[in-house]
């Protein structure tokens, strides 16, 4: 069998494909059963490090389904595709690639949109890692309590995150977004920003070349 591509196809699996698959549908599958193939010999491996809390690498690709074509029978090509991986002690616990609930209006609105989603999934893991710390349990940790580092690579979605300021553009996503912001006014999560070269979450929500694919999964699996 030729050696196939490193690049994992991302694509949309609405209810209605299960029961419609079209061809785009298939050549997918194969298109991960070919890598699945080629990198058998590649899996998970877990290196705790002591000196590392909660890490939540975050991105999104905006509108990336969109097509001309498309657009008018299937609207979900015009959401946008929320990808983050979070580690605890440099070990991956929770990653997850999926579209976004609504249509986000800018790319700042969809990064925003994606560093709630993953931080929904971060917060309550951090709540119960401070109750097992009340408790007398170990836990690894750089700081006296345990916060999340989540990376950005979007500034207007970092100032979003970080100033309780509405703006009229993006005052509509108040009740279901920020959420979170309390925690960052505490100092519980640290938003931190980060070069695209080096945000892990980028290979979760587009097609990357392939040099950008091996050395993003290397970050993530640790081979």
């Amino acid at each position: 069998m030729r050696h196939c591509s490193i690049r994992l196809r991302l694509i949309t699996l609405e209810p209605c494909c299960c029961h419609l698959p079209c061809r785009e549908h298939g050549d997918a599958v194969l298109h991960i059963v070919m890598y699945l193939k080629a990198t058998r010999h590649i899996g998970l491996r877990f290196k705790p490090d002591p000196t590392r809390g909660f890490e939540d690498y975050v991105d999104a690709d905006f509108s990336g389904l969109w097509s001309p074509t498309t657009a008018a029978s299937d609207p979900s090509t015009s959401k946008s595709r929320s990808g983050w991986i979070v580690f605890y002690a440099g070990c991956p616990i929770i990653w997850a690639s999926k579209l976004q609930g609504m249509v986000a209006l800018s790319t700042t609105e969809a990064e925003y949109i994606a560093l709630s989603q993953s931080l929904r999934d971060v917060l309550p893991i951090m709540d119960l890692m401070t109750e097992f710390e009340q408790r007398g349990f170990k836990v690894m940790c750089t700081e006296p309590y345990v916060y999340c580092k989540a990376f950005e690579d979007n500034s207007g979605a970092l100032e979003l995150a970080r100033l309780p300021k509405l703006r009229p553009r993006s005052k509509h996503i108040n009740i279901n977004y920020h959420h979170f912001r309390e925690h960052v006014r505490k100092g519980l999560v640290k938003i931190f920003p980060i070069g695209t070269d080096h945000q892990v979450a980028d290979i979760l929500t587009k097609n990357v070349p392939q040099n950008v694919f091996v050395r993003h999964r290397v970050k993530m699996c640790g081979q």
